[in-house]
């Protein structure tokens, strides 16, 4: 089953000033399609002349010689000719409404039997992604559409987004039929080929880091943000207590890219005080060659991702294609790809429950807050397992056969699930579904469409964060969660919470974030034989649900920890 690209070069290059995830993933995307794809004509819509070329000049350099069918706006209703096309992004409203305008042209064709629409989605948090999401309700969408979901847990979000705007449409119009396209599962791709690397290149770029034979390199791969990407506390603490426990000397890596100057220090703060004694290299994720000096020189790779932004993330796939043992969070579409012990560790997480997060979904649809502030503040009540993942690098640091036995498990499984020789076919069978569901009756299609049930949420696309993203985290912070402090003394924990509140990386949270009396009141209660989650029970009242989410920002600093 063919179908047609809907082509702006900036959604499929890395090549641009600011290297995102989505960016990556579109022009991997592409490349994949291009080389594997069983097509016979590459078909592309786009909204200018050059942006054909543009593609036209890839499909050659990738040595595909097929004709090259250019479509934009005004030709639109050539698209029933190929039968779907697949936009590089969740937003296909407007691709259904342009179908429906197309069909009153035709004569004798159903504007929604003229051709399918594919989608993806990346981020979800983002109000432009929301909004995206949740006008499927009330676009023509048709269920022979589909909005293909990275991860399980990106379409349980997805699920809720819909489900919360059916229910609200329900309530305010009474509708009686929901008509949604299909949400299917299929991971992102990569060249696994890309990241092999001969002894000789790890022998060299080992030598380019100058670290020794017996050092252990750990990598960290993608944009240094600790408010919209991974922060890095929990993976600075971990290592300096593994460095202690195992004896090794061990070298951290951050590879990627620092927005401005007041991150880039933020980073060396919080690293000089949580692991004085690692030293840590930063090189330019931009630059293929400091990417490839990162990958070829990695023993093990890391990512304790904590944001509700990130939705899939396809840097634990490159790093099992490299051979690296993987340490990562157990979090969103990790939980997807990563085998706990057999491709690496997952480590546990844990955030604040439903219902706790409604000032930060307020004030970012007030736009009181930016997009990026909002990422960051929920991210400051996420919390990683620093136990957990001080335990993982322990067993990974003085288990050489274990390195070696999880690095050849993760090649096989990036190989034979993740490469795109494996993706684009499943691809090519989604759109050959929709094209036998389209064929089908409209009738037929929809037939046995159910009815959701009403719920309460005022604003979907701007739902709590800990409702919409609930799926993400390996637990969530209820009251029957029980917590103790990570050390005996509270004089010690104490010490350890001013020390971090001074942390611009922590500090800039501070809206979020409890007061020193009630730490205080917290780390007391917390020292009780019989302590849990009640203990918020002695602040103010109108300051216990507020104090309440804070905890997972205490576990966060490794100053509590979930008792077993």
């Amino acid at each position: 089953m063919n179908t047609a690209i809907y082509y702006h070069p900036e959604a499929y290059t890395t090549s641009g000033p600011r290297l995102m995830g989505r960016n990556a993933a579109g022009e991997s995307f592409l490349r994949g399609f291009i080389q594997y794809s069983k097509c016979t004509e590459f078909w592309v819509q786009v909204q200018k002349k050059e942006h054909a070329n543009h593609f036209a000049q890839t499909v050659k350099s990738l040595g595909r010689d097929e004709p090259i069918k250019m479509l934009d706006l005004k030709s639109l209703g050539a698209l029933k000719e190929v039968g779907n096309i697949y936009c590089p992004g969740p937003g296909i409203s407007e691709h259904a409404f342009h179908r429906s305008l197309a069909g009153q042209t035709q004569a004798g064709i159903s504007p929604h039997l003229s051709w399918s629409l594919s989608g993806i989605t990346h981020t979800t948090a983002s109000a432009r992604s929301m909004d995206a999401l949740v006008s499927l309700i009330s676009s023509p969408v048709q269920v022979w559409d589909s909005v293909i979901c990275t991860s399980n847990a990106v379409k349980a979000n997805v699920e809720k987004l819909l489900q919360a705007q059916a229910n609200y449409l329900i309530e305010r119009l009474g509708i009686q039929r929901l008509i949604l396209p299909k949400l299917p599962v299929i991971p992102l791709g990569i060249h696994t080929e890309d990241f092999k690397y001969s002894p000789i290149q790890k022998s060299e770029a080992r030598q380019f880091i100058s670290a020794h034979e017996d050092d252990l390199v750990v990598l960290f791969m993608g944009r240094l943000s600790f408010h919209a990407k991974a922060h890095p506390l929990a993976m600075y603490q971990a290592l300096e207590r593994t460095k202690k426990t195992s004896g090794k000397n061990v070298i951290l890596i951050e590879c990627g890219w620092f927005a401005n100057e007041h991150i880039e220090k933020a980073y060396k703060d919080a690293a000089h005080l949580a692991c004085p004694n690692i030293r840590v290299i930063h090189l330019d994720g931009r630059k293929p060659e400091d990417r490839s000096t990162a990958w070829a020189s990695a023993d093990i790779f890391c990512s304790l991702s904590d944001n509700i932004q990130e939705t899939f993330g396809i840097v634990p796939i490159e790093a099992m294609a490299a051979g690296l043992p993987v340490v990562v969070s157990d979090w969103d579409g990790y939980k997807d790809t990563v085998r706990e012990g057999i491709d690496g560790f997952r480590i546990p997480t844990i955030m604040p429950q439903s219902g706790m997060g409604t000032d930060l979904a307020l004030w970012h649809a007030l736009e009181i807050e930016t997009y990026d502030m909002y990422c960051g503040h929920t991210s400051s009540l996420i919390a990683v397992d620093i136990d957990a993942a001080a335990n993982a690098f322990h067993q990974l640091f003085t288990n050489s056969e274990l390195r070696k036995k999880i690095s050849a498990e993760g090649i096989k499984r990036a190989q034979e699930v993740f490469d795109w020789s494996a993706i684009i076919p499943q691809y090519e069978s989604l759109w050959s579904a929709q094209h036998e569901l389209r064929s089908s009756s409209l009738s037929s299609a929809l037939s046995g469409q159910k009815q959701t049930a009403p719920s309460a949420h005022s604003w979907p696309a701007r739902m709590d964060p800990f409702a919409a993203f609930e799926s993400y985290p390996t637990r969530v912070l209820n009251q029957t969660t029980k917590l103790i402090l990570a050390e005996h003394s509270i004089e010690t924990v104490s010490a350890l919470v001013h020390e971090y509140t001074q942390l611009t990386m922590v500090k800039y949270a501070e809206r979020v974030l409890p007061t020193t009396d009630e730490i205080q009141t917290v780390l007391a209660e917390a020292a009780l034989p019989t302590s849990s989650i009640e203990l918020v029970r002695n602040i103010l009242p109108e300051r216990q649900a507020f104090v309440f989410r804070s905890l997972t920002w205490l576990i966060k600093l490794g100053v509590l920890k979930v008792a077993e």
